[in-house]
């Protein structure tokens, strides 16, 4: 049953890898987090948190090998970018998609698993929890690099966006005073039980091939 475990191992991590950035572009958006950036930046840490743990722990966990969250992570980047050409291609502006940040959060992931010498334990709490405090901050500083996030919302209307999803100015001074702080928080609680789920389903996965 080996080359059933390791094609099974294949087309999960493709599978995996590829349906985690279709919800990441439904996640506040329907172009990835540009438009929403700041008014719901932090939903979209932790969305981004959680389903980035989830899936880069597992893919890790059923390898045993570290390095392979930061493999699933820029699977999940090609993908993005492949979509951002796409939009380039059809004569939107290039900071019209603004590729979420996904990578370095994994090395911590990697380096937690190799640091701790293949610590499941120690991946699920300390990874799960330098994921969360981390994502959100490359992101952030990612999106300081976007020109205009708002400029880009209502200059190009999405043609598939539905009216109540018309982005907004932020309401500065109330929820969004610190929304890499609360996204780091949120996120970094969060994370550590997605990704004990993340661990759960390789085992099962295990049993099922077994």
């Amino acid at each position: 049953m080996v080359w059933l475990r390791r094609t099974t191992h294949y087309l999960f991590i493709v599978v995996v890898a590829v349906n985690s950035t279709l919800l990441t572009i439904n996640a506040g958006d329907y172009i990835f987090y540009t438009d929403w950036a700041w008014t719901s930046f932090v939903v979209f840490s932790i969305s981004q948190s959680t389903m980035l743990v989830v899936g880069a722990i597992y893919y890790m966990l059923f390898t045993g090998v570290p390095g392979t969250a930061t493999y699933y992570a820029t699977i999940m980047t090609i993908y993005t970018w492949v979509a951002k050409g796409a939009w380039f291609a059809l004569g939107y502006p290039y900071d019209f998609v603004a590729v979420p940040v996904w990578i370095p959060s994994a090395m911590l992931l990697d380096l937690t698993y190799w640091a701790t010498r293949r610590n499941k334990h120690a991946a699920i709490i300390i990874g799960g929890t330098l994921v969360g405090l981390s994502l959100p901050l490359f992101n952030m500083i990612n999106l300081l690099l976007v020109r205009d996030p708002l400029e880009m919302a209502f200059k190009y209307p999405r043609p598939t966006l539905p009216p109540y999803m018309t982005p907004i100015e932020p309401q500065v001074g109330k929820f969004y005073n610190s929304p890499v702080a609360l996204g780091s928080g949120a996120g970094a609680v969060l994370s550590v039980p997605i990704a004990a789920l993340g661990a759960k389903l390789n085992t099962w996965t295990y049993r099922w091939m077994a």
